[in-house]
């Protein structure tokens, strides 16, 4: 399987059972995002920082509103994908879900590269449980992938 199919229309807008919902992220979410990542900077460091340098200990608000604009024009051109993790009515970012190629250092056969995140007060909660249900049925059942890498 290539990336994406012909012809693929991602998803905009994915419920969970807790009220929550999965959108592609824009640069207008810096206002909730910055807080949610700096809150909960030193986890996402610990699961990110090796892979990703992210996110940086003197990350900006300049810099946080850059970086989701460059996921905003990759979502727009199927390159890659970040949805955030929001309340009902999107005051609050609680996390996001990467949905990416796979590249050189993907396992034989992948056809995508998944991680999640939530923010440090949603660690055991019923939404990370949800979460963590939902997104390897999604990629399969609405992706159509058929192995995903869980990384980092």
């Amino acid at each position: 399987m290539t990336w994406l199919p012909e012809g693929f229309r991602h998803p905009e807008r994915v419920d969970l059972p807790t009220g929550h919902h999965l959108r592609p992220i824009r640069e207008a979410d810096v206002d909730i995002d910055y807080p949610a990542v700096m809150g909960s900077r030193e986890r996402l460091w610990a699961k990110y920082g090796e892979a990703w340098g992210w996110p940086p200990a003197d990350m900006s608000y300049d810099a946080d509103r850059k970086d989701l604009a460059r996921h905003e024009a990759e979502i727009a051109a199927h390159e890659t994908f970040n949805y955030a993790v929001l309340d009902e009515m999107e005051t609050s970012l609680l996390g996001c879900v990467y949905v990416d190629p796979p590249d050189e250092q993907s396992p034989p056969g992948t056809d995508a590269v998944a991680s999640w995140w939530l923010v440090d007060e949603a660690a055991g909660t019923d939404l990370e449980s949800a979460l963590d249900e939902l997104v390897p049925r999604w990629l399969s059942e609405t992706w159509g992938f058929e192995s995903v890498h869980y990384s980092p």
